[in-house]
């Protein structure tokens, strides 16, 4: 058993599996998860687990080249908006709706029970040399 790091098997799984510039997104209870990606859902209750502590533990496993996230969590989300600028100064901003037409694109899908809206963003696997 697995003493630190993330302890969920469909998700460690599911990261280990992925490659150079693979997507991911990690997103919030509401966002719409489309036909095609696979899914880990930790939802568990409203708020369970945060967006915040899903994303730390994912950039703690993953190596990430960029991230988008929609342009709508400046204003509807200060908390995500800081936490997503403080790890990605680059942060590519976009709409909503276009955050939800690349979520298609996303390999692995990570939903978590944040309730705050605009808590989602995607992520760009890169490589560690």
């Amino acid at each position: 058993m697995k003493k630190s790091g993330i302890l969920n098997r469909h998700l460690s799984g599911a990261l280990a599996r992925l490659g150079h510039t693979d997507l991911v997104v990690v997103c919030d209870a509401g966002l719409p998860i489309p036909e095609g990606p696979s899914v880990v859902d930790l939802a568990f209750r409203a708020g369970v687990p945060s967006f915040a502590d899903v994303l730390t533990g994912i950039l703690d496993e993953l190596e990430v080249e960029g991230a988008v996230a929609a342009e709508e969590v400046r204003e509807a989300n200060p908390a995500a908006t800081e936490l997503l600028t403080g790890h990605f100064p680059g942060l590519e901003l976009i709409s909503h709706e276009e955050l939800k037409a690349r979520t298609r694109e996303a390999k692995l899908v990570v939903r978590t029970g944040e309730a705050r809206p605009y808590a989602n963003v995607l992520l760009r696997c890169g490589v560690p040399f």
